[in-house]
């Protein structure tokens, strides 16, 4: 293990309530990102460094980038839907635990093949949330989408979906344990038995969002640790970059050459930290990413 000296800066001074689920367009070269509790879609735009805002009916927990230009996908906290952003017009939503009202939906990302992964978030704190797949049900913006639960564990906090380079590698958590699964993924849809990736102490933070970089590193944001934690393909941890925020949230590896690490931060419990809520620009130390997986609308 190593640690860094914090090379954090403010990119985006915006003082999110529960910055979350930071993405990089590399099509836009722009970093989009939510606040949950604001209900608010966020977007950054690298050519002027214009900010758009974008209202939600409900909180907005994560989102995918499509292969149709100017759409994204939602996850909303009762369900999925499609996203205009040239119009802001929100396609029919699927719900998704519609029979259990203390969840909503929280962290995601797509795999290699287009569908959408999902985690639920349970603020009550009881392990009730599954983990879920969408994908396109069919043909046009105002098609349905179909939704299945994936046969894991229920979680209280489901979180740091993301996926190793070649796509065979799924990993996840339910924050409160400190554990990082992983698990063999096929490109039809199978699950491997899951396997302990990484496990945080007890009484340490908790992992939140996660980024992989090309080299097969996992980067996770650590909440209440106030820092990010890079752990190797097979779990050891490479490198800790602190943040001057105690609650990051979720990483993203940015910029044209995807050199960069942005990181999202919340501010709600720590109002009396000045830079909480940021995002925050760091500099992985040599390490980069790869362009997002988006969800196949076509």
């Amino acid at each position: 293990m190593s640690g860094a000296a914090s090379t954090a800066r403010v990119h985006v001074d915006c003082r999110e309530r529960l910055g979350e689920c930071a993405l990089w367009c590399d099509r836009e070269q722009a970093l989009f990102w939510t606040d949950i509790d604001s209900h608010r879609l966020s977007r950054w735009r690298a050519a002027d460094g214009a900010l758009t805002h974008w209202t939600m009916p409900e909180p907005l927990g994560s989102f995918a980038l499509c292969d149709e230009p100017g759409e994204l996908l939602l996850g909303l906290g009762s369900g999925v839907a499609l996203f205009d952003l040239e119009t802001g017009e929100i396609g029919p939503l699927t719900p998704v635990e519609a029979d259990e009202p203390r969840t909503r939906i929280n962290d995601g990302r797509c795999d290699p093949q287009g569908r959408f992964i999902f985690g639920m978030f349970n603020p009550h704190g009881a392990a009730v949330g599954g983990y879920y797949r969408a994908q396109m049900a069919g043909v046009g913006f105002g098609r349905g989408l179909k939704v299945e639960r994936l046969p894991l564990p229920a979680a209280i906090v489901g979180n740091s979906l993301n996926f190793s380079p070649d796509g065979r590698t799924l990993y996840y958590t339910d924050s409160p344990t400190r554990t990082i699964w992983a698990l063999d993924y096929h490109p039809d849809g199978q699950l491997g038995e899951r396997r302990v990736f990484a496990q945080l102490p007890m009484d340490g933070g908790e992992p939140d969002g996660a980024a992989v970089d090309t080299d097969g590193g996992l980067w996770s944001s650590i909440w209440g640790d106030g820092c990010v934690i890079r752990f190797d393909a097979q779990g050891r941890e490479t490198l800790r970059l602190s943040l001057p925020a105690s609650q990051p949230t979720c990483p993203v590896f940015g910029g044209p050459a995807l050199d960069r690490l942005f990181v999202t931060t919340a501010r709600k419990q720590c109002e009396h930290e000045p830079l909480a809520g940021a995002v925050f620009e760091l500099d992985p130390h040599g390490h980069r990413g790869r362009p997002a997986h988006r969800f196949a609308t076509r």
